[in-house]
């Protein structure tokens, strides 16, 4: 284990309005979708985990689990994490169709060239 992904447990349907607010406020957004119905939001109230990168050939892997019939999201090592080596997890974002496709920088070898 390396870090839990926490902040603000939200229901789904709060998310395209606070990314919308945060938007208008100039702000990054993040947020972690925990299952169909809850998000994690951790623009204002998470921990350093939401700076977390994505990568194609990731170093970590998350995972929901239930800790006393709460759902967390933490985050895992996929192998042995070098000192000062950037942790980076695979987003796993939806496939959308070409007009709205998220370009990826990662820079792997095997980079899928879109987040999504």
């Amino acid at each position: 284990m390396v870090i839990e992904y926490s902040g603000n447990v939200i229901r789904s349907v709060l998310t395209d309005k606070r990314e919308k607010y945060y938007d208008g406020k100039g702000m990054g957004c993040y947020m972690f979708r925990i299952d169909d119905y809850e998000v994690v939001d951790a623009t204002v109230h998470g921990n350093a985990a939401r700076f977390i990168n994505h990568s194609c050939e990731p170093n970590c892997y998350s995972r929901v689990i239930t800790v006393d019939s709460q759902k967390h999201i933490v985050i895992f090592a996929s192998r042995r994490i070098y000192c000062g080596e950037e942790l980076t997890y695979d987003y796993k974002f939806p496939i959308e169709d070409a007009s709205n496709k998220l370009p990826c920088n990662c820079s792997a070898k095997k980079c899928r060239k879109f987040l999504n």
